[in-house]
């Protein structure tokens, strides 16, 4: 059973899928933000690998890709970081990135090196259907790797069965088609997620992009099992003076502890 399946056995709602950028604040900040986030109470860390053209991201997001990137970050420099990461990292981790730094690496090289590391799952929003099933998720599938879709409110009902039967560990329901870090209309939200519910879909659905505070998260867990938030933690780390002071408080605040 992987992480993620075990994770959802135990606990099948408020997850909490927080997503932090590899190398940011500072390059070698990876291993600490996670760190920080596991220890306050974080489910799942969706590590971003920073790319220059992050199609699904926010201003916020793709500002604290561009710093990463210019600190050095690269797919080596984010293997090299997680060599040990599961010495001290027990929660699952999720890799969330764009196809073609991942092609350039190698795609199979990729999964294999994921998979040493102990990452339990990919998001990468731009590898299109068809390719999944004709190539890419064999090799995702022979090293052990789950593999989430995104879904939004414009997916028809049979595509999103599709991409629920392909899914694993979860399924990604994007709350509006935009990017990440926008302001969204909750109520609107919780039709398409009432929606989702009543389809009795295989995998949990954990709710992203615009989940930024008690409320939102509150909003979503009423209709699915969770919810990810990542540009308004992005946020506040590059407004805090200490990483894991500042991910403490934002948690604190989200979770209601």
């Amino acid at each position: 059973m992987s992480r993620l399946s075990d994770l959802f056995k135990k606990q099948n709602e408020r997850i909490l899928n927080v997503y932090c950028t590899a190398g940011f604040p500072q390059l070698n900040s990876t291993l600490q933000v996670m760190e920080s986030l596991q220890a306050s109470g974080t489910h799942i860390i969706e590590l971003g690998m920073p790319y220059s053209d992050p199609l699904a991201d926010g201003e916020v997001i793709q500002s604290s890709g561009n710093i990463a990137i210019a600190n050095g970050m690269t797919i080596d420099v984010l293997f090299d970081q997680l060599a040990k990461m599961r010495d001290r990292i027990h929660i699952p981790v999720v890799l969330m990135g764009y196809m073609n730094p991942i092609i350039q690496y190698g795609f199979e090289s990729f999964c294999k090196k994921a998979k040493e590391v102990g990452v339990d799952g990919l998001i990468l929003p731009d590898l299109p259907l068809f390719e999944f099933e004709h190539f890419y998720g064999k090799i995702i599938n022979e090293y052990g790797l789950d593999f989430i879709f995104l879904v939004t409110p414009e997916t028809p009902e049979d595509r999103v069965r599709k991409l629920d039967a392909l899914s694993t560990g979860f399924l990604y329901a994007v709350s509006s088609s935009a990017t990440t870090g926008k302001d969204k209309d909750f109520s609107k939200v919780a039709l398409y997620l009432q929606k989702l519910h009543n389809m009795q879909l295989k995998n949990p659905v954990l709710v992203g992009f615009g989940i930024k505070d008690k409320d939102t998260f509150n909003a979503v867990c009423a209709y699915s099992n969770g919810a990810i938030i990542g540009s308004a933690y992005i946020n506040a780390l590059a407004k805090g003076a200490d990483i894991h002071e500042t991910t403490d408080q934002f948690l604190k605040a989200v979770l209601n502890k």
